[in-house]
């Protein structure tokens, strides 16, 4: 079947439910600290250097003494396929079609550019380096360098697509220098550094700031594509998005509406019904959305999540779990240890699927990171108007 996804909602018919297998740590260096910086604690924050190929490995930051790698314990990752095993086996409960990525192989370990080399992580967040839109599988520029290589854990996938007639298409992928990085929305934040960030590094590819996008911060409405900017580097992938999905597509540009993702911030559920963090998301969304009802859950629970040890990297707000997936304009999978968020869907009538999500803030991400939906029965309708 070709691609067909035009929206959140719809009945779901295929996707890609990510893999887990051979995760063993998260390489801390400039663009991970960057992505995550609104839930790393402030101690934390350091640089340490990554290996230019050539060079030997650095395995500790020369002032901190600690290794760039934070192990992540097994029993978390074997719990963590459990629960993704758990979401396939639901979701084909349910009639949907899964596909399966490559899994990492263990003898992979590194990735590798001409410009720097880190640790490589498993194709488990598929949402992510991929926007499907329409007909059309867009491979996005990525912002952390351990995925640069990701979306070819899934080449079977989208090349069996494409042989059924889908457009396949890679955005220009970014050097991924420290200099390619925009640092202003984590100096300005809360939740940044105490300190400006002044040990960037010069490279002999350095280009400037180059366009670094994920498709979840997308939020797809039919022919209309709100898109989360909030830094230069997505400024440029947005306007590349632009001059591509002319005439195809509408794309509506909201500021700073979060670091990056959205899909834990708002989600759409159903032509007219939003899932909002809070009334103040509401606020900075598009003012043709405005008329939309918008479900806010009560504020989630300390008890619905997993208590850690102090080395253990916690990377998302206690909100991870609205980032739920949509089966059809009625069924949504929501994380079952959230009663709170199942209780709010319900009262609204929707028809909920709870499924188990252990360490969703380990992993950093929910139902809708955890999969990539590539069939679905909507179309480009316009529901904005």
């Amino acid at each position: 079947m070709r691609v067909n996804s035009y929206d959140e909602w719809s009945p779901l018919r295929e996707v890609i439910v990510g893999s887990a297998r051979n995760y063993t740590s998260h390489e801390r260096e400039l663009s991970f600290d960057l992505f995550f910086h609104d839930n790393l604690v402030r101690s934390e924050w350091y640089y340490p250097r990554l290996s230019t190929p050539g060079s030997a490995p650095a395995t500790e930051d020369a002032e901190s003494g600690r290794s760039g790698r934070s192990p992540i314990k097994q029993r978390y990752v074997d719990e963590l396929i459990e629960d993704v095993e758990g979401i396939v086996s639901t979701l084909e409960s349910l009639s949907v079609r899964v596909h399966r990525p490559l899994d990492l192989h263990e003898s992979t370990t590194e990735v590798r550019t001409p410009a720097w080399s880190a640790a490589v992580v498993p194709p488990l967040n598929v949402r992510d380096n991929t926007l499907i839109l329409g007909d059309e599988i867009i491979e996005t520029p990525p912002m952390i360098r351990s995925r640069y290589f990701e979306t070819q854990f899934l080449t079977p996938v989208f090349a069996d697509y494409f042989r059924q007639g889908s457009r396949w298409t890679v955005m220009p992928r970014p050097l991924m220098t420290d200099a390619s990085f925009d640092p202003s929305y984590a100096q300005q934040s809360a939740g940044g550094p105490m300190e400006p960030i002044e040990d960037v590094q010069p490279s002999p590819y350095d280009v400037g700031f180059e366009m670094m996008f994920d498709g979840a911060q997308c939020l797809r409405l039919g022919r209309d594509l709100v898109v989360n900017i909030s830094t230069e580097n997505h400024a440029q992938a947005c306007d590349w998005l632009e001059r591509h999905l002319e005439g195809r597509f509408r794309i509506h540009r909201v500021h700073r509406l979060s670091d990056s993702h959205i899909d834990s911030m708002v989600l759409a559920l159903r032509p007219g019904t939003l899932l909002v963090r809070s009334k103040d998301v509401a606020d900075l969304l598009p003012p043709a959305l405005a008329d939309w009802d918008m479900i806010v859950p009560p504020p989630p629970e300390g008890n619905n999540f997993p208590r850690y040890e102090d080395d253990d990297l916690v990377l998302t707000s206690p909100f991870i779990d609205l980032n739920v997936l949509s089966v059809s304009p009625d069924t949504v999978l929501v994380n079952d240890a959230c009663p709170e968020l199942i209780r709010t869907l319900e009262q609204h009538r929707f028809t909920v699927v709870p499924v188990r999500h252990r360490h969703r803030r380990l992993f950093g991400g929910g139902f809708h990171c955890f999969t990539l939906d590539t069939v679905r029965d909507g179309g480009p309708e316009d529901y904005l108007g």
